[in-house]
């Protein structure tokens, strides 16, 4: 069979796995580029797409050295999903987790803008340079069940944090910008298993180093650095 190889690179603000959504479309303004390798860069390959309002994105976790193998060398067949505290074990395959046999992502993302280069889109859970193998029009009579069962995810709700930002730290960003990160920190960025109030956190954004604490369900942004 033939090795799977990247058609393009996905442009973010967010430069490392902390702070990335844990699904796409939960951070609707965070806007990306899908830039593609400059032999996909023809306007043939990308003929009818503006046709579309979502797209369906192939990825590779590039990011994860941890393989998704027990210590004792077997497969690795049960995660912790966040949405669950950490705390409970689920079958890898009845998750999202990351750390799968083959390593791939899939998410649905808004289009923006398209070029001959790439495709701007918004809602991405993918961090920069991600490798990106292949790009689907979402097409909603087949793609979109809303009746569907969602198992732990009906039984168990996100709760999103308030985010507070102080004026004079907001104006470090862009209005774009500005949306796109409180959507990404209501989110709460930090790994389930850390609750210290007293905890600085920090998380790369646009080009900046955003700190943070949270307290209860408020989250803080306390120092912007460049």
């Amino acid at each position: 069979m033939k090795e799977i190889e990247p058609i393009a690179i996905f442009r973010s603000p967010l430069t490392s796995k902390f702070g990335i959504p844990r699904q796409s479309g939960l951070a609707e303004n965070l806007i990306g580029h899908v830039v593609f390798e400059p032999r996909y860069q023809r306007e043939e390959a990308l003929r009818g797409l503006d046709d579309f309002d979502y797209l369906w994105l192939i990825w590779g976790f590039s990011a994860n050295r941890r393989s998704a193998a027990d210590t004792d060398g077997g497969e690795k067949l049960t995660v912790r999903p966040p949405r669950l505290g950490g705390n409970e074990r689920l079958g890898v395959f009845a998750t999202r987790s990351p750390f799968r046999p083959n390593g791939l992502g899939l998410s649905s993302v808004r289009i923006k803008r398209i070029t001959a280069e790439s495709i701007e889109v918004m809602g991405a859970d993918l961090m920069d340079g991600t490798p990106i193998y292949d790009v689907k029009p979402y097409i909603p009579y087949v793609d979109s069940h809303p009746d569907a069962k969602a198992g732990f995810t009906d039984k168990k709700a996100w709760r999103n944090l308030s985010v507070l930002i102080p004026e004079s730290l907001a104006r470090c960003f862009s209005e774009d910008e500005l949306r796109a990160l409180r959507e990404v920190l209501e989110q709460d960025p930090r790994p389930q298993y850390q609750h210290d109030a007293g905890r600085v956190y920090g998380m790369p954004f646009a080009g900046k180093d955003v700190r943070f604490k949270v307290v209860d369900d408020v989250l803080t942004v306390i120092g912007i650095q460049q």
